[in-house]
């Protein structure tokens, strides 16, 4: 364990400047040498905690949501362009950044929300990791999320292998998500008419307060805290010229390219869910899919689809959901160590740090199961708590790259231009207000 000078660290040493690219080559060929890291990002968008609102929504109120998961996802597509633009630019990740414009009290502050934000998302990773275990194999959920400390030491082992390797199993697992979904909405058959006028705007999401709520669960959940700080770490695994003003604009293009392409299929992934929810259930017994449980049994037993294909799935449905969680706590895990080496300049050997995140959430995990013994319903509010307090946390990371990405100090020709400022600012005072209202009904409705 050690702590380092500001001035002598790069943000997450040991994968900066380790991928080589293609400076010279086709535009195809630049473009997937810079592919990767926002495969990382685009996990965060699709994590456990974003299915259950997606497919309530298309369960209880049909099609019309999809435009409120539309409009998340292109305030992402710019939220994650900006931390781009911030990694590439100054050599800084998100956690240096807000170091710089902070006293030591502050930052440690600071710290520890983005610390909580981690814990947070890594306990919604690990009940879905516990769930579908319990799902596929009948595995105790306690049991099963002790399990989950295992992938810690996978994840260590991989590394091993270089960064590109992990951008390649991540990739592999959003595939498998993306397949399993394209197969279930096929099987569900959507009236796509409907669907295609989901995607335009419907006075019913401002003026009932039930879709409403639902809608602010889509918009709250999908942007988080971990992401942004994860994004503009990974962006600088790439070889291209430190030094050089026309090497950073190529790779910020690139780079922001990757980030869009990857933010896609997350949106896509969401929609299925979304339809999927809408196409089966929607005007039948929707209030009682309240989690993942009871998603995967009226799966099973949709009397539209039969036994044997009810059955196929449900399987299918646990399938993903592991790769999800899978998914997730790997990118939980990287952003916690950068996290950590950003704020107050500690580095712990990555064992150290990793478990000591996955400690840190299962340990409310495992006291919540043994408190209510095993409860399931107990597991899913606890999912949603730590949703909660990913919206709490939200403006303390936001902000920051805001007013970073708008330095001109820092960033040069690569600042903020005003119409990206207006719209972050706007972006960033409503989707506070919207959270902190989200806040206030999910602890009304507890």
């Amino acid at each position: 364990m050690k702590s380092e000078p500001e001035s002598s660290r790069k943000s997450l040493e040991e994968i900066n400047n380790t991928v080589s690219v293609n400076h010279d080559g086709k535009f195809s060929q630049k473009l997937l040498s810079y592919l990767g890291p926002g495969l990382l990002v685009a996990v965060g968008y699709m994590d456990p905690g974003n299915w259950i609102t997606s497919m309530q929504g298309g369960a209880q109120f049909g099609y019309t949501l999809l435009f409120v998961i539309l409009l998340s996802s292109v305030a992402a597509m710019l939220l994650q362009s900006m931390t781009v633009r911030l990694g590439i630019a100054t050599g800084d990740d998100l956690a240096q950044a807000t170091r710089r414009y902070l006293n030591k009290p502050m930052a440690f502050v600071f710290w520890i929300i983005a610390e909580l934000a981690i814990i947070a998302t890594d306990i919604a990773e690990v009940i879905g990791s516990a769930i579908a275990l319990d799902l596929l194999f009948h595995i105790p959920l306690i049991v099963g999320a002790i399990i989950t400390v295992l992938d810690v030491f996978l994840l260590l082992f991989i590394m091993r292998f270089g960064f590109r390797k992990i951008e390649a199993i991540v990739g592999v697992l959003i595939f498998t998500v993306l397949a399993i979904f394209v197969f279930e909405v096929f099987v569900a058959s959507p009236h796509v008419n409907e669907m295609l006028e989901g995607f335009l705007p419907s006075q019913s999401i401002i003026t009932n307060h039930s879709i409403l709520f639902i809608a602010l669960g889509i918009v709250g959940a999908t942007i988080m805290p971990h992401n942004l700080y994860l994004h503009s770490s990974i962006v600088q695994s790439r070889m291209y010229d430190r030094n050089s003003t026309e090497s950073k604009a190529q790779a910020i293009k690139y780079a922001t390219m990757d980030s869009n392409i990857q933010l896609i299929i997350a949106f896509v992934i969401n929609c299925l869910l979304l339809v999927l929810g809408a196409a089966l259930f929607y005007g039948v017994d929707s209030d009682k899919l309240g989690g993942f449980y009871d998603l995967y049994h009226a799966l099973q037993n949709q009397p539209l689809l039969g036994a044997t294909l009810g059955g196929v799935m449900s399987t299918l449905f646990a399938v993903a959901l592991l790769a999800s969680g899978q998914n997730s706590t790997i990118t939980g895990t990287i952003a916690g160590q950068i996290v950590m080496e950003g704020f107050i300049h500690l580095r712990l050997p990555n064992w150290a740090r990793r478990l000591i995140t996955r400690g840190l959430a299962i340990l409310p995990i495992i006291l919540c199961l043994i408190i209510y013994k095993g409860s399931e319903s107990k597991m899913e509010e606890l999912l949603v708590f730590s949703q909660v307090f990913l919206s709490i946390a939200l403006p303390f990371s936001l902000i920051p790259l805001q007013l970073a990405t708008n330095n001109s100090k820092m960033m040069g020709r690569f600042k903020n231009k005003m119409w990206v400022n207006i719209i972050s600012w706007a972006l960033i005072i409503i989707l506070s207000i919207l959270n902190i209202y989200l806040i206030i009904e999910t602890f009304q409705e507890l």
